[in-house]
């Protein structure tokens, strides 16, 4: 049976589930999308990448800048939707919201719940050193990621992946979790499951100041963290060019297990194959790197006019 649904997102991570429910025989009635936001140099409105698709598809784009409004409250629930599917809307859904389709909200939530509840659940999961992660499909109910659980999908985290390595499978997997859950839900064969409270964690929103790096934290901490911030972030820190201080974001390394013996944030070696830098234990090693006003550079390339030999990082 072809379900009439409402889609509720706004960024790409949103976009891969949304083209899997328009290639499948349900009607995706209606799109949910936050605000144009100002992007580029001339800060121009610009649609957000699930605004992009609808749009390029026909469907009717909704754009409230907020559900508690009455109108925006009873706009769609004159659409008269079976369902609602949200991922990384953005927006609180009040109870009249969850209540008005007929099957219900789901959420499709990037962690393996109760574990990283909140807005940001995949760099927290890197930045914790955490082995797996997932995708849950939950019954949405008015509290943060707190609703039954119907659906769960496992996915290992690599030694080498990154927040948007992670985003990108875990899309994917949205997808396929999404397109396992429908029929389930059309048949009533769901079991919900309640979440164990206890093992609840927050994954609280990602703030610019988190990417500045401390470099007495052990190697493997560092490491984590810029892989946790590639893409934003975008972990830095500071160097010292023409004697003026600069930042210096850091968007790959590894750790080399090898003593450092030096302050924390000394320049041991600057070569063609690696930056190496003490950390409070080890060594981290700097494989990709930028300047302001420049972009990504190997660090082959970016050695051939930039020594940082001897330099202590974050003291300039």
């Amino acid at each position: 049976m072809a379900l009439k649904i409402i889609f509720a997102g706004t960024p790409d991570f949103s976009v891969a589930p949304l083209k899997a429910l328009l290639d499948s025989e349900h009607d995706v009635i209606a799109v949910y999308a936050q605000p144009d936001r100002p992007s580029g140099r001339g800060r121009k409105l610009t649609a957000g990448p699930v605004k992009q698709v609808a749009l390029d598809h026909n469907i009717p784009v909704y754009q409230p800048l907020s559900l508690k409004d009455a109108a925006a409250q009873q706009e769609l629930i004159n659409l008269q939707a079976d369902l609602m599917v949200v991922v990384a809307y953005g927006l609180i859904l009040p109870a009249v919201i969850l209540n008005a389709p007929r099957l219900g909200c789901i959420n499709i939530h990037a962690s393996l719940l109760p574990r990283w509840r909140g807005a940001a659940p995949i760099q927290r999961a890197i930045l914790t050193g955490d082995k797996t992660t997932g995708i849950t499909i939950m019954q949405m109910d008015v509290g943060l990621d707190t609703g039954d659980m119907l659906l769960k999908k496992e996915c290992d985290i690599r030694g080498d992946d990154t927040g948007s390595s992670l985003h990108d499978r875990l899309s994917v997997l949205g997808a396929e979790a999404l397109m396992e859950a429908l029929p389930l839900l059309i048949d009533g064969t769901t079991h919900p499951v309640a979440q164990d409270e206890s093992q609840a964690c927050y994954a609280e929103k990602l703030n610019k100041a988190e990417a500045l790096l401390d470099w007495q934290q052990p190697a493997q901490q560092l490491v984590a963290r810029i892989q946790a911030f590639n893409a934003w972030p975008v972990a830095q820190t500071t160097c010292l060019k023409d004697d003026k201080s600069q930042v210096l974001r850091i968007w790959r390394a590894r750790v080399l297990d090898e003593p450092s013996g030096k302050t924390p944030g000394t320049v041991l070696r600057s070569s063609r194959d690696a930056i190496d830098v003490a950390a409070g234990d080890v060594v981290v090693q700097l494989l990709q790197v930028q300047l302001p006003g420049g972009k990504p550079m190997d660090v082959k390339d970016f050695v051939n006019a930039h020594d940082l030999s001897g330099q202590v990082l974050g003291h300039g």
